[in-house]
């Protein structure tokens, strides 16, 4: 017999000895008394019926939510990139991600605490920030990709084949219709073909510096724009006050150096632009 049934019964046997035999006074009813009194017991005996059945809904259900994680609701941003220039976008763990043309990219506005999870349609370049704890899965339509920390560059246009080739690190690809696993590490390329992974040196080794020719910023705090530029600008850097690296900006570069972006943002943003050796200064 069930939890339920037993707490019915009990409530059933309770009722009767209550409500079954007894009038207002207390005392023995009569024939005629148990008829006329019969229809107001049944209402209050199912009454109490429905009362422990709900109850019992109650705490089964309390107890399944408890049980399980709550559900927290995620807000998901989606950047497109309609363009043939790269869209270069930060994430909140300092992730960088260079954006090719016709590419899309999805990812919550706050990651969680056990990885950082994005899907991309299309060509990207990632520059990923390194975190043991908290791997970087990027999911595509054929293939699952595990990063921890680097850099590497991936097509996953629809109609094309899939191909994955590392700069630096080392990268883990699983093809998900078969949950097969390949390793690629700095200097090889993985291309899937025929349901099958193939592994291969690098071709091209111009393919890492062509997401850079032509780069656009959409939206983007000054900060993260200058720590951009400056991780590709060997010789000269731009620096900016503490007060400016919040302040936002869409801007687009084609194959400038670093004082010609410089002076660029000075302008977009009606700031001074100083020079102090090597670096750039801005200010307001």
């Amino acid at each position: 017999m069930s939890e339920t049934e037993k707490n019915i019964k009990k409530v059933d046997r309770a009722w009767s000895k209550l409500y079954g035999r007894l009038d207002a006074d207390g005392l023995l009813l009569s024939a005629e008394g148990e008829k006329r009194h019969a229809h107001s017991y049944a209402l209050r005996k199912w009454g109490a019926v429905a009362a422990v059945f709900i109850g019992v809904c109650i705490y089964w259900a309390m107890g399944y939510f408890k049980a399980d994680a709550p559900v927290v609701a995620q807000t998901l941003i989606m950047q497109q990139n309609r363009e043939q220039s790269t869209l270069v976008t930060t994430l909140e763990d300092g992730s960088i991600v260079y954006l090719g043309g016709e590419t899309s990219l999805q990812y919550p506005e706050h990651f969680s605490a056990e990885k950082r999870e994005v899907a991309l349609q299309g060509n990207a370049l990632f520059d990923v920030t390194g975190n043991r704890n908290r791997p970087f899965l990027i999911e595509t339509d054929e293939v699952r990709i595990e990063v921890l920390g680097t850099a590497f560059h991936v097509k996953s246009d629809l109609g094309t084949p899939f191909q994955l080739s590392v700069q630096r690190g080392r990268v883990k690809v699983t093809l998900k219709k078969k949950n097969q696993d390949v390793y690629v590490n700095a200097g090889e390329t993985v291309t899937l073909k025929t349901q099958q992974f193939h592994l291969t040196n690098n071709g091209d080794d111009g393919q890492f510096a062509r997401y850079l020719e032509n780069i656009r910023f959409k939206d983007e705090p000054l900060s993260n724009i200058l720590r951009v530029i400056n991780l590709h600008s060997s010789h000269l850097q731009i620096q900016a006050s503490p007060a400016l690296a919040e302040r936002r900006l869409t801007v687009a570069f084609s194959e400038n150096s670093a004082e010609s972006m410089a002076e660029l943002i000075s302008l977009a943003m009606n700031l001074k632009c100083t020079r102090e050796g090597n670096t750039f200064i801005l200010s307001e």
